[in-house]
């Protein structure tokens, strides 16, 4: 067993004060994502933390790359019918966060997904690498297979089946737009008295901004 009780740390690279935020949690969140990206440190910048309530009741969270962001919301690709993708087609409440260590910051997002017009699909699939690409296809997501050979020969039959040729997109792969209703900003400060900046969307589509305590 180990004893982590002394593993502490002291943030102190930056503010969150409301003088200085927009009235839009997306143009917050544009900025910050900039000035991480400019800061370094961080290998993605886009891995995010995608948190569902899986068919069997426990909730489920894993990492996956933020591909777009706007004014409607956030858009990552998925196999719609992986775990992941079952889950959120059954259950589309769902959370995402950041935690970007290198300047001290965490964004959760609670939305609501829904899938992308395929238009969107086909066109993300598209820029995909071939062998990407080909992998989508390969691989029936969060399925049990019995060894690393399984997919190494289908990706080989792949291989050559579409040598010369493009790849379609399956329609079991495909992309969920989340719309945000309530996007929290985290900004570690000395003494554990973090900054907590919380937009929540009201019944007009204005956000309401609240400091919460830390």
């Amino acid at each position: 067993m180990s004893d982590l009780s002394n593993y502490r740390k002291s943030y102190e690279k930056s503010e969150l004060l409301e003088n200085n935020i927009p009235e839009d949690p997306i143009n917050l969140f544009n900025r910050w994502f900039h000035e991480v990206e400019d800061f370094g440190g961080v290998d993605e910048v886009n891995a995010m933390t995608v948190s569902t309530q899986g068919l069997d009741g426990f909730p489920k969270s894993r990492v996956v790359l933020l591909k777009k962001y706007n004014e409607e919301g956030f858009i990552f690709y998925t196999n719609y019918e992986s775990e992941k993708g079952k889950a959120i087609l059954n259950n589309p409440n769902i959370c995402l966060s950041f935690f970007w260590h290198s300047m001290e910051r965490q964004v959760i997002i609670k939305g609501i997904a829904e899938k992308t017009a395929q238009n969107i699909s086909d066109n993300y699939f598209a820029s995909r690498p071939k062998g990407s690409q080909l992998g989508a296809l390969v691989s029936a997501q969060s399925e049990i297979i019995p060894n690393r050979e399984y997919l190494e020969t289908k990706l080989k039959a792949l291989e050559a089946e579409f040598e010369g040729k493009e790849v379609p997109r399956p329609d079991f792969w495909g992309g969920f737009l989340v719309r945000p209703v309530e996007v929290e900003f985290w900004q570690g400060r000395p003494n554990r008295l973090h900054d907590r900046i919380r937009y929540k969307l009201l019944e007009n589509f204005d956000w309401k901004i609240d400091r919460l305590s830390p």
